[in-house]
C-alpha cells in the first residue's frame, strides 16, 4: 500500500467516525438538483508526505496525473483566471460567460508587487529566493487577497504556499481553508507534491517534504457511500515519479515533462458529484 492510500484511508475513517455534520446548519454549497450539500468534517488535519520516499498519488481510485498538472500550469505558470487556457472543464461551474473566474488563482499570482530587488509576481519572487535567499524565511506565497474577493468567482481553497530550505532540501507546507476529501484532496496533493518538485530541481535543490494543513477537511452527505468503499479497497504500490532533468527554467516545463512509472490504480467507476 502506498502512504498516499494510507494517508487518505486514515483520514476518512476519522472523519466518518468522530467527524461532525453540519445538517443542523444553513449551507451554501448545492447539488445540481438544489438540494442542500451537507458535510461531515474534521478541524485542522495535518499530513506530511516525504516526497524523497515515494510519490504521493492514490492506488485505492485513480488520480488523473496529468490532468492535475494542466490545471497546477494553468495557475502558477500562465497565472491566468480564463478556463480557455485550461484543458479540461473543471472549473466551467464559476466561469463567466467570457471563461473568467475573476480575480482568482492564477491572476493573483500574476499580479506584480515591487520589492527592493525590481518589480516581481509571488512566483517570480520564489523562484528568485530559492536561489538567492535559501535560508530566507520569508518564501511564500498567498492568494487570499481580501480587497478582491469580491471580485473571485470561488474564494481560494488552497492558498498559501510556503517554502523553506533545510541545508540542500527544499521542503513546503500547502494551507488549505478547506478540502472536499473525496473530489479534490489527492488532486491537491499531487499538484503541490510536482510544484515542490519543480521549485527543487530549477533551485538547484533536493526535494523534500509537502506538509498539507486543511482547516476543515469534509465528507459530502452523498459522497460517504462511495469513501466506504475506497476503505475497503487495498492499496498497492506507488508509482515512480519521472521529471525531465534537462529543465532549468520554472517556466518551460510541460505536462510532457513528468510521467509515473508502473502506475496501477484499481479501477474506480462510480461519478463523484460535485457541489457548487
Amino acid at each position: 500500500m502506498s502512504r498516499a492510500d494510507e494517508i487518505f484511508q486514515q483520514n476518512i475513517r476519522d472523519i466518518l467516525t468522530h467527524g461532525v455534520w453540519d445538517t443542523d446548519q444553513n449551507v451554501r454549497p448545492h447539488w445540481e438538483d438544489g438540494a442542500p450539500a451537507h458535510t461531515v468534517k474534521k478541524f485542522g488535519i495535518v499530513n506530511r508526505y516525504d516526497l524523497k520516499e515515494e510519490f504521493p498519488i492514490l492506488t485505492i481510485r485513480r488520480t488523473f496525473f496529468k490532468t492535475c498538472i494542466d490545471e497546477l500550469l494553468w495557475i502558477w505558470q500562465m497565472k491566468s483566471n480564463n478556463i480557455h487556457d485550461l484543458r479540461g472543464h473543471i472549473w466551467d461551474s464559476w466561469a463567466d460567460e467570457t471563461g473568467s473566474i475573476g480575480k482568482a488563482y492564477g491572476y493573483q499570482l500574476g499580479v506584480k508587487h515591487q520589492y527592493k530587488e525590481g518589480e516581481m509576481d509571488q512566483v517570480d519572487r520564489v523562484l528568485y529566493d530559492l536561489k538567492h535567499n535559501p535560508a530566507s524565511r520569508r518564501i511564500l506565497t498567498n492568494i487570499y487577497n481580501f480587497q478582491d474577493l469580491h471580485e473571485m468567482a470561488l474564494y481560494p481553497c488552497a492558498y498559501s504556499m510556503t517554502f523553506n530550505v533545510s541545508g540542500n532540501t527544499l521542503n513546503a507546507i500547502l494551507n488549505q481553508r478547506s478540502q472536499d476529501m473525496l473530489a479534490a484532496n489527492n488532486w491537491n496533493v499531487v499538484q503541490y507534491a510536482v510544484l515542490v518538485h519543480m521549485m527543487a530541481q530549477v533551485s538547484g535543490l533536493e526535494v523534500g517534504e509537502l506538509v498539507h494543513v486543511i482547516a476543515d477537511a469534509h465528507i459530502y452527505d452523498r459522497h460517504v457511500p462511495i469513501v466506504e468503499k475506497l476503505l475497503e479497497k487495498e492499496g498497492r504500490p506507488a508509482p515512480e515519479f519521472v521529471i525531465d532533468k534537462s529543465v532549468t527554467d520554472f517556466y518551460q516545463f510541460t505536462r510532457d515533462s513528468f510521467s509515473l512509472q508502473g502506475y496501477d490504480p484499481h479501477p474506480f467507476d462510480d461519478k463523484i458529484p460535485v457541489a457548487i
